[in-house]
């Protein structure tokens, strides 16, 4: 079975000649949806494969028409989808840099005494930089930040990573 992921969602249709609006879900939508990309809109009971005619940026959302709909009638019906790439279509990453897949899950074990805090549930992107939400059995989530002098290590492989907690982040006072 092929595994996907997702880089948008459609919201709605834009004009009527089988344009949609896409929110983009990546932090690569130039590359997502430039032309002649290969996407797949999650269709039941598979995939509808599609590829990217032509594609422009409008008020924070991707206007993107496909090769295979001339038609607003043809498109409709994949309002509210999810638009995603195969795995095998992925862009490959610098080493210090990771899909939100490969972290979502991970287990993060604290540098000072080696055990385990948590595992992440999210990701948030607020601003400068990524915010790790770390869920804790029976305690509160911790809201870790992605830079260098707290996520010391990622190993994508063994799904965990090494993490320097600065004074005062967790707080389990209630």
């Amino acid at each position: 079975m092929d595994k996907y992921y997702q880089v948008g969602k459609i919201v709605n249709t834009q004009g009527l000649r089988g344009e949609v609006r896409i929110v983009a879900i990546t932090d690569f939508p130039e590359e997502r949806f430039h032309n002649g990309q290969r996407l797949y809109i999650m269709t039941q009971p598979q995939p509808t494969p599609v590829t990217v005619a032509k594609s422009r940026k409008q008020k924070g959302m991707w206007i993107v028409k496909f090769k295979e709909f001339d038609d607003i009638n043809q498109v409709e019906p994949f309002k509210g989808m999810d638009l995603r790439v195969a795995a095998t279509d992925q862009q490959q990453l610098a080493a210090d840099e990771y899909y939100y897949h490969d972290i979502i899950g991970m287990k993060i074990i604290d540098y000072n005494n080696g055990e385990e805090l948590g595992v992440v549930r999210e990701i948030l992107s607020p601003g400068a930089n990524d915010v790790w939400v770390v869920a804790r059995p029976g305690k509160k989530d911790v809201l870790l930040p992605f830079i260098k002098s707290v996520v010391l290590k990622v190993n994508v492989t063994d799904q965990q990573a090494i993490v320097d907690i600065p004074d005062g982040l967790i707080d389990d006072e209630d």
